[in-house]
């Protein structure tokens, strides 16, 4: 492999790789070497940018999650407008990309890696956990807009809806789920809830 070669934006280009890995051949597949020949660099690349491959799979994590802030905002800013179920279902499909049911595998898969992300989420699955605060977040602006009833259970339906949408998504090499399944099991779901 050449160690010659200038790489602009190392992070984001040894992330890109991973997560190219992750969605062709799985978490058992995601190693250094896969990443960096994934990447077309070095292997001593990845490790002068982090000190490990769990600090590696940590930072990879953590930016999935930032960019999870960006949907966040965008499905808040949706409250309001068309439907409930329909956002709820577009947000749902967008959480569980291969890409993040993968990372979610690898969470669970990689003991290191679980713990290094427990120091600063001690609760839940990462990932996960911050999908839930984004579709609460969601739901609340609905029933503060009077489209859930004032009883929604905010609390209980938030998870119920990320449990239900990894299920449907969790068959990281299977068909994803129709559309049509994604909005009627978020329906079925918000069907006590709706105004």
């Amino acid at each position: 492999m050449p160690t010659g070669v200038a790489l602009r934006d190392v992070r984001e280009q040894l992330f890109a790789a991973a997560e190219r890995v992750l969605s062709r051949d799985g978490p058992s597949a995601l190693t250094s070497r896969a990443v960096t020949d994934e990447a077309g660099c070095a292997k001593g690349v990845l490790h002068r940018h982090f000190s490990d491959f769990d600090d590696f799979l940590t930072e990879l994590v953590r930016d999935r999650i930032a960019r999870l802030g960006h949907d966040a905002a965008t499905l808040r800013e949706s409250a309001g407008t068309g439907t409930v179920d329909t956002n709820l279902a577009d947000a749902v499909t967008k959480v569980f990309g291969p890409v993040a049911v993968a990372i979610v595998s690898l969470i669970i898969f990689r003991d290191e890696l679980r713990i290094r992300l427990r120091r600063s989420r001690p609760i839940g699955v990462p990932l996960l956990s911050d999908a839930t605060v984004m579709i609460a977040d969601y739901l609340t602006a609905e029933r503060d807009l009077g489209r859930l009833t004032p009883q929604a259970d905010i609390d209980t339906l938030a998870p119920t809806l990320i449990g239900a949408g990894h299920l449907l998504f969790a068959d990281r090499t299977g068909t994803p789920p129709e559309p049509a399944a994604v909005r009627k099991m978020v329906a079925t779901v918000l069907s006590t809830a709706t105004a």
